[in-house]
């Protein structure tokens, strides 16, 4: 009896057509049932029913230009007005800098093109030396971004005050801080709970415990209001230094319980099998517990992300010239007083934190899916 081995590989083929085409398609995946069928018919319904108006009032009736309220009344432009998009090109220098000195708002386009690298370059799987872009995001940028910001007399860059920056800057600058510090912290304290260390263990869990039991708002407040009080009268803290200290604070204690529950999700077994291979505590949590334990909790870092970039829009409550408050006294000014404008500033601010969050949620459904085709290569 013959028998043959093939010593070459068979070509791959081209996946076979889907039966039936689009047709085939839509019966499969939107109309497979009643019920499947019911629903996609409501959902079309209502999609019906509420794009056209909103393509009406963002694109088709909106006002593009103008330099003052006239522009978006209907009287003036005799034709029923949308957004008024119009006050949004009038405003967006101050929406963006606040009253940051024009003159020196070259910095923060430095700092934002500097974020942007080595955001991109820490996020991007496979770049080159990824560590480098790490090391950029949590080490470098607070310091240049400082001095940049802030100002240097000795390098030739005049001070600026923070009570002069605002808008979408001092959001990054909240939001930055808050997410650069919530991790590292989030991740010591959640192995300090786990610690075999009873002081340790205790002070992290009072730690956690205290700040999840305390509403943001109230940390602001105690930042801004009350800290001051119990500071000498010769010591001061920059007010915006104060709500930065308190929502790193309060994120981490957040981001602490997301890794925990990583943590508690890897089984006893990996750190007894590394333990016999020889490693230390600490190569074992680097190499074998933290990567798998992060892993899981995708998903829960990044929604603890999302909430704290929308959750900076509290800090205008103390005072501080964030997006939202900025945007307000835009708003205000009387020059563009009409009917649509305080529309069109929510739907400006709506839109852009629904596209910052909505990248970062698009993001993290990329490393989920990256990571779970990495464990079926396995």
């Amino acid at each position: 009896m013959t028998r043959f081995v093939r010593s070459t590989p068979v070509p791959p083929r081209p996946r076979p057509p889907r039966p039936g085409g689009a047709f085939g398609w839509l019966r499969e995946n939107l109309l497979s049932g009643w019920g499947n069928a019911l629903t996609t018919l409501v959902i079309l319904a209502l999609l019906a029913w509420l794009v056209p108006p909103v393509l009406r009032f963002l694109v088709v009736d909106a006002v593009w230009t103008g330099t003052s309220g006239e522009a978006c009344r209907p009287e003036v432009a005799g034709r029923p007005v949308g957004a008024c998009w119009a006050f949004v090109a009038d405003k967006i220098g101050y929406l963006v800098y606040g009253s940051y000195p024009v003159g020196e708002r070259w910095r923060v386009n430095l700092v934002f093109a500097l974020a942007a690298l080595g955001a991109g370059w820490m996020l991007w799987l496979d770049a080159p030396r990824r560590g480098l872009g790490a090391v950029l995001v949590f080490a470098v940028l607070p310091v240049v971004g400082f001095v940049l910001l802030a100002g240097a007399p000795r390098l030739g860059l005049g001070s600026v005050p923070t009570g002069l920056w605002g808008g979408m800057l001092v959001t990054f600058v909240v939001a930055l801080t808050g997410i650069v510090a919530a991790l590292p912290l989030g991740i010591l304290l959640a192995l300090g709970r786990r610690s075999r260390l009873p002081v340790l263990r205790y002070a992290c869990i009072g730690f956690i415990e205290f700040w999840r039991g305390v509403p943001l708002i109230t940390v602001l407040f105690m930042a801004n209001v009350m800290l001051p009080l119990f500071l000498p009268g010769d010591l001061t803290v920059d007010r915006l230094v104060r709500p930065l200290v308190g929502i790193a604070l309060f994120a981490s204690a957040y981001m602490a319980e997301v890794v925990r529950g990583g943590l508690q999700a890897i089984p006893d077994g990996q750190s007894q099998a590394a333990a016999a291979l020889g490693l230390t505590r600490v190569q074992t949590l680097r190499h074998v517990v933290l990567p798998q334990a992060l892993k899981v909790v995708v998903p829960g870092i990044v929604n603890t992300l999302i909430g704290l970039f929308k959750d900076t829009t509290l800090v205008s409550i103390v005072g501080i010239a964030d997006f939202i408050r900025v945007l307000e006294s835009a708003r205000a000014d009387p020059r563009w007083s009409a009917p649509m404008v305080p529309l069109t500033a929510y739907v400006f601010a709506g839109l852009f934190y629904f596209a910052f969050c909505f990248l970062m949620a698009r993001y993290a459904g990329f490393i989920e899916r990256r990571l779970a085709a990495g464990d079926r290569a396995r």
